[in-house]
C-alpha cells in the first residue's frame, strides 16, 4: 500500500518545522543566558566599588574633629589638642581610687616606651564612676605625680558619661566608629596620626597588653 503524496508532504514539513522552532529557541536561551552573564561582568565591579565607598566613608567618619577641641590641663591652662596633631594617642578617662587605678603605671610604661616615636597619652580624670575620683584638680595632680610619677597629659576633671557629658566625649561615644558609653574608668581610645580612632578597649584592659602593644606599633607605623 503506497502511502498518499499529500500526507508525507505534511509529514516532512511538520518534522522540518519542529526541528527549526527546537533550534531556535535553544539558540535564544544559549544567547540569553551568555547575555545575563556579560551583564553581571559590567555590573559586578561597580557594586563592589559602591561597596567600597561606602566602607571607607562609614569607617573614616571626620577624622580631623578631634583636633577642634581645646581641653583644660589640671593646671587649667587651655590646651588645643591640634597641638598634638601627627602623633598617635590614646584618650582614657582615669579615677584616682578605682581597682583599675594601678592600670596609670602600665600607661607611664607605653608612654616612656614610645613617646619618642611620636605617641602620647592624654589622661582625663572623671567621677562618674563609683564617685572614684572625688577630689578637685589639685588632690588629683598631686596623687598622680607623687604616687605613679606620671609624665603623660593630665587633663581638668571632665565628666565622661550622661546628659553632661563633654563635647570631647560626645564625640568619641557618638560620632565615631567605637559608639556606645562609657562603662567604667580607664576605657581607652586609641587614634592615628590622622586623628581617627581606630580602637576601643575595655577598662580592664591593662595597658600592656600584647593587643594594645600590637596596636601602638601598628599604628606609629603609618605617616600622617
Amino acid at each position: 500500500m503506497s502511502i498518499p503524496i499529500k500526507l508525507l508532504t505534511s509529514v516532512v514539513f511538520f518534522l522540518l518545522v519542529t526541528t527549526t522552532v527546537v533550534l531556535i529557541s535553544s539558540n535564544r536561551n544559549t544567547t540569553d543566558f551568555l547575555m545575563t552573564d556579560a551583564l553581571a561582568e559590567q555590573i559586578q565591579p561597580v557594586t563592589l566599588n559602591l561597596d567600597n565607598r561606602s566602607t571607607t566613608s562609614s569607617s573614616q567618619g571626620n577624622p580631623t574633629r578631634i583636633f577642634e577641641f581645646t581641653m583644660d590641663d589640671i593646671d587649667g591652662k587651655p590646651t588645643p589638642l591640634s597641638r598634638f596633631k601627627g602623633q598617635v594617642m590614646m584618650i582614657v578617662n582615669t579615677a584616682s581610687f578605682c581597682g583599675n587605678t594601678p592600670q596609670y603605671e602600665g600607661l607611664q610604661t607605653l608612654y616612656e616606651r614610645y613617646r619618642d616615636q611620636g605617641f602620647t597619652i592624654l589622661a582625663f580624670p572623671a567621677n562618674d564612676f563609683g564617685k572614684q575620683e572625688p577630689g578637685n584638680n589639685k588632690e588629683i595632680a598631686e596623687f598622680c605625680y607623687t604616687k605613679y610619677s606620671l609624665e603623660f597629659p593630665l587633663f581638668s576633671k571632665i565628666t565622661v558619661l550622661g546628659d553632661t557629658k563633654h563635647p570631647l566625649y560626645r564625640y568619641l561615644t557618638e560620632q565615631t566608629s567605637f559608639t556606645g558609653e562609657i562603662s567604667w574608668n580607664f576605657q581607652k581610645f586609641l587614634i592615628n596620626r590622622k586623628g581617627e580612632v581606630i580602637a576601643r578597649y575595655l577598662p580592664k584592659t591593662k595597658p600592656l597588653t600584647p593587643k594594645i602593644v600590637a596596636d601602638i606599633e601598628n599604628a606609629l607605623k603609618q605617616i600622617s
